[in-house]
Protein backbone atom coordinates (compact mmCIF):
# COMPACT_ATOMS: atom_id res chain seq x y z
CA UNK A 1 0.00 0.00 0.00
CA UNK A 2 1.09 3.56 -0.64
CA UNK A 3 1.56 5.87 2.30
CA UNK A 4 1.56 9.64 1.86
CA UNK A 5 4.94 11.34 2.30
CA UNK A 6 5.67 13.61 5.24
CA UNK A 7 5.08 17.26 4.39
CA UNK A 8 8.80 18.00 4.25
CA UNK A 9 9.23 15.16 1.73
CA UNK A 10 6.94 16.64 -0.94
CA UNK A 11 9.19 16.84 -4.01
CA UNK A 12 10.03 20.13 -5.69
CA UNK A 13 10.22 20.35 -9.47
CA UNK A 14 9.27 17.73 -12.00
CA UNK A 15 9.54 14.07 -10.96
CA UNK A 16 12.46 12.11 -12.43
CA UNK A 17 10.02 10.10 -14.55
CA UNK A 18 9.82 13.11 -16.82
CA UNK A 19 13.51 12.99 -17.71
CA UNK A 20 12.85 10.85 -20.78
CA UNK A 21 10.08 12.95 -22.34
CA UNK A 22 11.95 16.16 -21.57
CA UNK A 23 15.12 14.86 -23.23
CA UNK A 24 13.14 13.60 -26.23
CA UNK A 25 11.43 16.98 -26.56
CA UNK A 26 14.70 18.91 -26.29
CA UNK A 27 16.35 16.65 -28.87
CA UNK A 28 13.35 17.02 -31.18
CA UNK A 29 14.36 20.70 -31.36
CA UNK A 30 17.78 19.65 -32.68
CA UNK A 31 20.90 17.66 -31.79
CA UNK A 32 22.66 18.65 -28.61
CA UNK A 33 25.41 17.56 -26.24
CA UNK A 34 25.14 16.60 -22.59
CA UNK A 35 26.06 19.89 -20.93
CA UNK A 36 23.61 21.84 -23.09
CA UNK A 37 20.89 19.30 -22.32
CA UNK A 38 21.58 19.59 -18.59
CA UNK A 39 21.10 23.37 -18.73
CA UNK A 40 17.93 23.02 -20.81
CA UNK A 41 16.51 20.40 -18.41
CA UNK A 42 16.93 22.86 -15.55
CA UNK A 43 15.07 25.48 -17.58
CA UNK A 44 12.05 23.17 -18.01
CA UNK A 45 11.94 22.21 -14.33
CA UNK A 46 14.14 19.13 -13.91
CA UNK A 47 16.55 20.72 -11.46
CA UNK A 48 17.80 17.65 -9.60
CA UNK A 49 19.54 15.78 -12.45
CA UNK A 50 23.27 15.50 -11.93
CA UNK A 51 25.67 15.15 -14.89
CA UNK A 52 26.71 11.50 -14.29
CA UNK A 53 23.05 10.43 -14.07
CA UNK A 54 22.22 12.37 -17.24
CA UNK A 55 25.06 10.74 -19.21
CA UNK A 56 24.06 7.27 -17.98
CA UNK A 57 20.49 7.96 -19.04
CA UNK A 58 21.55 9.22 -22.47
CA UNK A 59 23.67 6.08 -22.99
CA UNK A 60 20.67 3.92 -22.05
CA UNK A 61 18.48 5.88 -24.49
CA UNK A 62 21.13 5.29 -27.18
CA UNK A 63 21.19 1.54 -26.45
CA UNK A 64 17.38 1.38 -26.66
CA UNK A 65 17.34 3.23 -29.99
CA UNK A 66 15.56 6.40 -28.85
CA UNK A 67 18.58 8.58 -29.64
CA UNK A 68 21.70 8.28 -31.73
CA UNK A 69 25.05 9.75 -30.80
CA UNK A 70 28.25 10.75 -32.55
CA UNK A 71 31.43 12.65 -31.78
CA UNK A 72 31.50 16.23 -32.97
CA UNK A 73 34.70 18.32 -33.04
CA UNK A 74 34.73 21.35 -30.77
CA UNK A 75 36.42 24.66 -31.51
CA UNK A 76 37.35 25.16 -27.85
CA UNK A 77 38.37 21.73 -26.57
CA UNK A 78 38.02 18.02 -27.11
CA UNK A 79 35.34 16.51 -29.34
CA UNK A 80 31.94 16.26 -27.72
CA UNK A 81 29.43 13.45 -27.86
CA UNK A 82 26.34 14.82 -29.55
CA UNK A 83 22.88 13.27 -29.30
CA UNK A 84 20.04 13.34 -31.80
CA UNK A 85 16.54 11.94 -31.92
CA UNK A 86 15.86 8.75 -33.91
CA UNK A 87 12.57 7.75 -35.54
CA UNK A 88 11.95 5.52 -32.53
CA UNK A 89 12.56 8.51 -30.25
CA UNK A 90 10.04 10.58 -32.26
CA UNK A 91 7.42 7.85 -31.86
CA UNK A 92 8.14 7.57 -28.12
CA UNK A 93 7.85 11.36 -27.77
CA UNK A 94 4.40 11.26 -29.38
CA UNK A 95 3.33 8.60 -26.88
CA UNK A 96 4.64 10.77 -24.04
CA UNK A 97 2.77 13.81 -25.39
CA UNK A 98 -0.45 11.84 -25.10
CA UNK A 99 0.37 10.84 -21.51
CA UNK A 100 1.43 14.38 -20.57
CA UNK A 101 -1.77 15.80 -22.06
CA UNK A 102 -3.76 13.57 -19.70
CA UNK A 103 -1.53 14.52 -16.75
CA UNK A 104 -1.89 18.22 -17.63
CA UNK A 105 -5.67 17.89 -17.68
CA UNK A 106 -5.71 16.06 -14.33
CA UNK A 107 -3.35 18.53 -12.66
CA UNK A 108 -5.35 21.44 -14.07
CA UNK A 109 -8.53 19.99 -12.57
CA UNK A 110 -6.83 19.44 -9.20
CA UNK A 111 -5.45 23.00 -9.17
CA UNK A 112 -8.83 24.48 -10.12
CA UNK A 113 -10.59 22.55 -7.35
CA UNK A 114 -7.89 23.63 -4.88
CA UNK A 115 -8.31 27.29 -5.90
CA UNK A 116 -12.09 26.97 -5.57
CA UNK A 117 -11.75 25.42 -2.14
CA UNK A 118 -9.43 28.21 -0.99
CA UNK A 119 -11.86 30.84 -2.35
CA UNK A 120 -14.77 29.14 -0.56
CA UNK A 121 -12.84 29.17 2.72
CA UNK A 122 -12.05 32.88 2.34
CA UNK A 123 -15.74 33.51 1.63
CA UNK A 124 -16.77 31.70 4.83
CA UNK A 125 -14.55 33.87 7.04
Amino acid sequence: TMTPPDLDEVPAGLPREYLEPCLLLLLSEGPSHGYELLEQLREVGLTRVDPPALYRYLRAMDRSGLVGCWWEPSQVGPARRTYGLTDGGCARLQAWVSVMTDVHRTLGECLERSRQRAADEVGRR
